[in-house]
C-alpha cells in the first residue's frame, strides 16, 4: 500500500495491480513473490493468495496476474478450482490480465501448463484482455491448452522441475513485457 496526504489526512491507495495466486508445493508461491519484486514490490502489486481470497476481489482491480501450477493429469490446483465456477460473477471487461503457470514439461508432456490456460480461456471469455504470451520454443512438450496464436503460450510458462534455471532470466524477461502493457 502507499500512503497518500489527502487534504491533511493520509488515505492507503491500493497497489495498482492484484497478483493472484494458487499454490500447493510452494513453487506457485515463489514465483509470485519474484513476480512482485520484479514489477516494482508490494508498493506496485498486491499479492493475493486465492485460498484466502473471494473470485469477487478480482474485480477491485483494472490490472490482475494470474498464476496458477497445473496439478495432477492437466487439472487447477485446487484452491482455484474451488472459485472457478465463482469467476464469472466478476465482471472482466477493461481488465488487462496476465498470467503464469508452474508445471512439469517432461513428466506431464501432454498437458503442460493447462491449468493457465483454463484460466485464461474462462477469463478472456468474460471480457479480460489477455497481455504477456510467451514463446514455447525451447519447451520440450507435446500439447498444451496453453498454446495460443501458433507457438506461445498465453502468459509465462515456469518449470522449476526441470529448468529451474531459466526462471529468474524467464521472469524478468515476462515482466519486462508486464511492465510495459501494464504501464508500470
Amino acid at each position: 500500500m502507499i500512503l497518500i496526504p489527502d487534504n491533511g489526512f493520509v488515505r492507503k491507495a491500493m497497489a495498482k495491480v492484484g497478483l493472484f495466486y494458487g499454490s500447493t508445493t510452494g513453487k506457485t508461491a515463489d514465483a509470485a513473490e519474484q513476480v512482485q519484486a520484479a514489477l516494482g514490490g508490494d508498493s506496485v502489486v498486491d499479492l493475493q493468495d486465492i485460498a484466502d481470497a473471494e473470485a469477487s476481489s478480482l474485480s477491485e482491480y483494472d490490472y490482475l496476474i494470474i498464476a496458477c501450477p497445473t496439478w495432477n493429469i492437466g487439472d487447477l490446483q485446487d484452491d482455484w478450482e474451488a472459485v472457478f465456477e465463482d469467476l464469472d460473477d466478476v465482471d472482466f471487461s477493461g481488465k488487462t490480465v496476465a498470467y503464469f503457470g508452474t508445471g512439469d514439461q517432461v513428466g506431464y508432456s501432454e498437458n503442460f501448463m493447462d491449468a493457465m490456460g483454463q484460466l485464461e480461456e474462462k477469463i478472456s471469455g468474460l471480457g479480460g484482455k489477455t497481455v504477456g504470451q510467451w514463446s514455447a520454443e525451447g519447451y520440450d512438450h507435446t500439447e498444451s491448452l496453453a498454446i495460443r496464436d501458433g507457438n506461445k503460450f498465453c502468459g509465462l510458462a515456469l518449470d522449476d522441475d526441470n529448468e529451474s534455471e531459466k526462471s529468474a532470466e524467464r521472469i524478468e524477461q515476462w515482466t519486462a513485457q508486464i511492465k510495459q502493457a501494464m504501464s508500470l
